[in-house]
């Protein structure tokens, strides 16, 4: 029995020696690519190699002067740490950089994996000379390159938009590629809608090799690789300007808005050069509050702000001759106005100090002559529609870089179209009236420039690597249906009167340095006390080159700061203009 259980064990021990030497040759040559999903040769590499990323490989957002908003390529000096334990020339290095050679020991001496040289705890930046005779001494672990940096402020977060790991996401878009499932993709914002083109196809890096213990292998070189294709990432121009968003972000924190929106365009091309919804978000928690939604892009109560529509049609339609006069002591129910002394008004006085009553009597005339009246002069003012730029861009039929867009609405019920109060209500902009601060900031660009409507651009080209043009969007109409001339003209004279009238709604603006035209709404949100507070407008009034609108939401009206805000921006933009003449003219 002794034997036989003796036989029995060296079978089993046996067994056990073949099927352990079996599992080393699958590891070691027969599955070594695909073992569980794993490449066993990769992995080993990777167990022996240390690396530094130099370019996650992304493609980046600049502004319309070419100046960064997502992050930055930073000329600077890379040491592994393996230098510490070779001589190597370090005063030399010292020498071109002009510093110390102790701030180089320094932090050799506390190295663990290849670092960035760092001077008063920032990266230290090299000039295009510091890099060439760096490069060209050739000391193994010494490289100077432009490494990628996040930038420290975070520019215009609701338009750029958020990255993220999604991997179902991932899936749905690129099935096809062979990238990590942890690759960031493009979430919200422009970084969505240019995903495709911006996604990373390869990172930069730098590469070396250690042993088991982690010690250097000697007599392999430091790699540079960088991605195959030298003609990307890809650099998004966005038609902003940087300067411009800092200073609108800085306005809007001071005063403490808490909700709302503002949107600057340039009035000759519709595009944005400013862009900020509140609240901001919380890179950490995005999506609290309700943070990540732009509020510039969604369709909001505009009050008294669609006055300007209803006064458009009215004017081509003959229905305000000068001599007409209205009832400004009542309400648009034909109550008693407690809140006014007026009686009968101009249609010019009744717009500068927003009679609701002459707009609700005009909105009822305008509707009976054409049901969908309202709707045909909101277009031609390019606030009725997905004003954002569309059109083609390689294989997308509908490509629009401001997805998140939503169109206004004017009517919510068509049988609302034969009830004069709700008609009345409507013509006042409020009802189911429903405009985006972006569409209503391009009606403002539209009136200024004398009447042209167009699509509103955040992107003004795609660039290679190189800085070639890969896609140019170029400008666009939104539609070829437009207000006379005589009409322009008259909404123009209308919009500067809200400032310059002595009782007018916008006579805060009267003393900026710029002349402001504009149309003020205090629109209700059906809470109690609770409205929408805008002020849309252009400057200078004479010569314009700004639209601008700001609406702060769901405030009390004794605490709005929409007035200050935009008055406070008109004066930022002013200096800066200033600044920039006074550097022309010294040139």
């Amino acid at each position: 029995m002794t034997k036989k259980r003796m036989l029995f064990v060296l079978f089993i021990i046996q067994m056990m020696f073949f099927l352990l030497l079996g599992r080393l040759v699958q590891l070691q040559l027969v599955s070594t690519e695909s073992f569980h999903g794993m490449n066993l040769i990769e992995a080993s590499v990777e167990q022996r190699t240390q690396q530094m990323i130099i370019d996650d490989g992304r493609g980046m957002f600049v502004d319309r002067n070419e100046q960064p908003l997502t992050y930055d390529y930073i000329p600077s000096l890379v040491l592994f740490p393996f230098l510490k334990k070779i001589d190597w020339p370090i005063e030399e290095v010292a020498t071109v950089l002009s510093i110390s050679k102790q701030t180089i020991i320094d932090q050799l001496h506390e190295a663990k994996a290849p670092f960035i040289l760092f001077v008063n705890e920032q990266p230290f930046r090299l000039t295009e000379r510091q890099m060439k005779k760096i490069n060209d001494l050739r000391i193994p672990g010494v490289m100077a390159v432009k490494k990628q940096y996040p930038l420290e402020r975070k520019y215009a977060q609701h338009l750029i938009g958020l990255l993220g790991e999604n991997q179902t996401l991932f899936q749905q878009r690129y099935p096809d590629k062979k990238l990590s499932a942890k690759t960031k993709i493009g979430i919200s914002g422009l970084q969505s809608a240019f995903d495709e083109f911006l996604i990373q196809d390869g990172e930069t890096k730098l590469l070396y090799h250690v042993d088991g213990s982690g010690e250097p292998l000697f007599g392999m070189d430091v790699k540079y690789m960088e991605q195959a294709n030298p003609f990307y990432p890809i650099t998004i121009q966005t038609t902003m300007d940087r300067s411009l968003q800092a200073e609108v972000e800085d306005i809007v924190r001071m005063h403490g808005m808490e909700k709302g929106a503002v949107v600057l365009l340039d009035v000759q091309t519709s595009d944005i050069l400013a862009l900020m919804s509140v609240p901001e978000m919380d890179e950490d928690d995005p999506y609290k509050d309700g943070a990540a939604e732009n509020q510039a892009l969604l369709p909001q109560i505009p009050g008294s702000i669609f006055k300007v529509v209803v006064a458009a049609a009215a004017i081509e339609k003959g229905l305000v001759p000068s001599e007409r006069t209205f009832d400004c002591s009542k309400k648009i129910n034909g109550e008693p106005n407690d809140e006014d002394d007026d009686s009968f008004l101009s249609f010019k006085d009744s717009f500068a100090v927003s009679c609701n009553n002459t707009f609700g009597i005009l909105g009822k005339e305008l509707v009976q002559k054409e049901n969908d009246i309202l709707e045909q002069y909101a277009k031609k003012l390019g606030v009725f529609s997905l004003v954002g730029w569309n059109g083609r861009v390689y294989h997308f039929h509908d490509f629009r870089p401001l997805s998140e867009e939503k169109k206004g609405t004017i009517w919510a019920n068509e049988q609302d179209q034969k009830v004069p109060l709700a008609i009345a209500q409507t013509a006042i902009g409020q009802k189911d009236v429903r405009l985006s601060p972006l569409a209503v900031a391009n009606m403002m660009a539209t009136i200024a420039r004398g009447g042209e409507v167009k699509q509103v651009r955040a992107a003004k080209k795609m660039m290679y690597k190189n800085g070639t043009t890969f896609f140019e969007f170029q400008e666009q109409t939104l539609t070829d249906e437009t207000l006379q001339r005589d009409t322009i003209e008259q909404l123009q004279q209308l919009l500067r009167e809200v400032v310059q009238h002595q009782r007018g709604t916008g006579r805060a603006f009267q003393s900026l340095p710029y002349s402001v035209a504009g149309k003020s709404g205090t629109a209700e949100t059906g809470r109690k006390e609770i409205v929408n507070k805008w002020f849309a407008g252009y400057f200078p009034s004479e010569q314009p080159k700004y639209a601008l609108v700001v609406v702060q939401l769901e405030t009390e009206s004794a605490k709005a700061v929409t007035n200050a805000v935009f008055a406070d921006i008109v004066r930022a933009i002013y200096e800066l203009d200033q600044l920039q003449e006074k550097g022309r003219d010294e040139r």
